[in-house]
């Protein structure tokens, strides 16, 4: 095993436990190695990489994933969820959001926002 794609399932499993399980159970009969090429890039290269905080590295995947609109919802959600254990607040996802009413539309925004309601309220035990 390589060292990134061990690197990538520690931080995986810290962030974001049972991603690549869930991937392989998903989509493993389709794509063959996609949970396993996930965790290796996203986690062990791209997140793992220095130059940039964890939590400012999510800071920009929130703000791109908001942009790109409701189709992201379920991968926004999944990173508002690692954010938080990141060190984000909860104040800090939602002005990170807000803020990108401004490039990806009101639209995109108040769908991001709710996708962060449903994260913080499983947060708080209320879903």
């Amino acid at each position: 095993m390589s060292e990134t794609l061990e690197n990538g399932r520690r931080l995986s499993e810290e962030l974001n436990p049972g991603m690549e399980a869930t991937l392989e159970e998903r989509y493993g009969h389709l794509v063959p190695g996609m949970a396993e090429a996930v965790v290796d890039f996203a986690y062990g290269r791209q997140y793992a990489r220095e130059g940039l905080p964890l939590r400012d590295r999510y800071i920009a995947t929130i703000a791109a994933l908001t942009a790109l609109g409701g189709h992201t919802a379920p991968q926004l959600k999944v990173n508002i969820a690692g954010g938080r254990k990141a060190g984000l607040s909860q104040q800090e996802i939602a002005e990170t959001i807000w803020q990108m009413a401004l490039y990806g539309g009101l639209p995109a925004a108040i769908n991001g926002l709710n996708a962060a309601l449903e994260v913080f309220s499983e947060e708080d035990g209320l879903a």
